[in-house]
């Protein structure tokens, strides 16, 4: 089984398809909460093309060299968001659901803590057959279990000092 390496280009239009099929399924929805950290990309996009208000969930369950070692679950007790309240039609959003651990918890904590929460949907990039849950939403689904390599995960091996050396960085192609 290969890795999956995607850039910036497959990463944006892999977005938007992703927004195609919510906006063909007709589901109209009145809130997304993105998963950070993987979500935040994903879930800022989608908010900006439908203007729906975008809420933040921090979990963590990856750690060790460059974020590769799965770990125990946590899950943040509060949502940042600018609304006064959670709204009632949820969109969970995260960029892939590996496990379905996360998704399913995350899911789980939003129904129960939230007495608004009416429905919550999931969509993801990326959707692995070893999931223990089906997103409702997703753009590739993966019989395979590859180690997705996407193109922010260069910062993930990156300390402060890293922006000195050229080579380590975007830098490298600009004027200093």
């Amino acid at each position: 089984m290969a890795d999956l390496y995607v850039s910036w280009d497959e990463y944006h239009r892999d977005t938007e398809r992703l927004a195609l099929d919510v906006l063909r399924s007709g589901w109209s929805f009145d809130q997304i909460v993105c998963i950070a950290r993987g979500g935040l990309r994903v879930g800022d996009t989608l908010s900006r093309i439908f203007d729906i208000p975008l809420a933040i969930i921090s979990t963590q369950s990856y750690g060790g060299e460059g974020g590769t070692v799965r770990g125990h679950i946590r899950v943040a007790e509060h949502l940042t968001m600018t609304t006064a309240r959670l709204g009632t039609r949820i969109l969970l959003v995260d960029d892939l659901v590996d496990s379905g651990i996360t998704l399913d918890v995350v899911k789980r904590h939003l129904e129960g803590a939230y007495a608004s929460t009416e429905q919550v949907r999931t969509a993801v990039l990326w959707y692995k057959a070893v999931s223990i849950v089906k997103p409702d939403y997703f753009v590739h689904y993966l019989p395979e279990n590859p180690w997705i390599h996407q193109p922010f995960e260069r910062y993930d091996l990156m300390d402060p000092e890293g922006l000195l050396d050229p080579a380590q960085t975007m830098l490298s192609l600009e004027k200093r």
